[in-house]
């Protein structure tokens, strides 16, 4: 378990603790639809944090399955492999009115003491108390400074800055600009979200001030992955200039695969506005036309530009930290 830091402490960081338990600091998106137990167990086995969404498992009662399945596989691997590092891994929760699960979710993870609980909208004041009391830890996705400010008046362990260019519900911001305020207030654990898809835009999260990079669509086009072989596609074919931004899907803007839209009969250049206080994850024409957001139109972010192919979780990891060390050695080089 990685606990959270006590405020009178901290020879030993969380951020710190849990580096040592990566083979690079990466933690893997949690990717609606997308994230299943083999693409979790990959990547942890491989040295990263592994996470999906809580609401990925259905029905609701196959969550406990679920979490079993992956604790399990996990120890097993160790056993095996003793010395190995093997990463943690995360559920994400969220934190919303339209999420009707929220509860009976949280009670699965509490149950099996989920050493780390990812929220995603609302700050979750009424969740972190019941995570911290078994030692786990809650990290925040966040897109601007208040955002970032009400999630630590909440008790969060660290943020997740989810900037501009990310995939799925992103935020407009720069990741230089947003990561530098934060740090004014903040000296915990901060993951990096948006367009980091190798090893150096790693090293440049760690440049910027961040603990951890966040990759999400990387490891959409991965093997394990659950999204169709047109969906990875999509994304293998696909570059920044294919990446439209919108709330017009699910009430709350986001970053969609362009060739997604348009194979949905859809105008990628002009979707109207709709009604953003709606989570609803059938808003729109999408939902007219019998396509639904996430299973037909692909959310990806702006580093599709620089995925080539879709191997297994594990070949991603270890480019990852190959990409890692070039980079290091060019500026140490320089």
């Amino acid at each position: 378990m990685l606990r959270p830091v006590p405020t009178n402490a901290p020879e030993s960081t969380l951020a710190q603790r849990l580096r040592r338990r990566l083979v690079l600091p990466v933690i893997g998106a949690p990717l609606f639809i997308v994230s299943n137990p083999d693409l979790v167990i990959a990547q942890c086995t491989s040295g990263i944090v592994g996470s999906f969404p809580a609401l990925n498992a259905r029905p609701a009662e196959v969550l406990d399955e679920w979490i079993g399945h992956i604790v399990t596989s996990l120890a097993a691997y160790e056993r095996e492999h003793p010395g190995a590092k093997v990463a943690p891994f995360a559920v994400n929760q969220i934190i919303h009115q339209s999420n009707d699960r929220l509860d009976h979710d949280l009670d699965a993870c509490v149950r099996h003491k989920v050493p780390m609980i990812i929220t995603s909208l609302r700050a979750p004041d009424d969740v972190v108390k019941r995570i911290h009391d078994y030692g786990g830890v809650v990290f925040h996705d966040v897109i601007s400074i208040r955002h970032a400010q009400k999630a630590l008046e909440a008790g969060v362990d660290g943020l997740i800055l989810v900037c501009a260019g990310a995939g799925g519900h992103a935020g407009t911001l720069s990741p230089i600009a947003l990561v530098r305020e934060v740090r004014r207030f903040f000296d915990g654990p901060i993951a990096l979200s948006g367009a980091i898809t190798d090893g150096a835009g790693v090293l440049a999260a760690e440049a910027m001030g961040a603990d951890f990079a966040y990759l999400g669509t990387r490891f959409v086009a991965s093997r394990e992955a659950n999204a169709t072989d047109a969906y990875k596609q999509s994304i293998v074919d696909s570059a920044a200039a294919d990446i439209v931004y919108t709330p017009y899907f699910t009430g709350v803007h986001g970053n969609y695969l362009k060739s997604s839209i348009a194979n949905a009969g859809l105008d990628p250049a002009n979707l109207p506005e709709v009604d953003k206080t709606s989570m609803n994850f059938g808003t729109g024409r999408g939902k007219e036309a019998g396509k639904k957001p996430w299973k037909d139109i692909w959310g990806a972010g702006q580093g599709v530009g620089n995925i080539q192919d879709a191997p297994a979780a594990a070949e991603i990891v270890q480019r990852l930290v190959r990409e890692y060390a070039a980079a290091r050695a060019r500026l140490l080089a320089g």
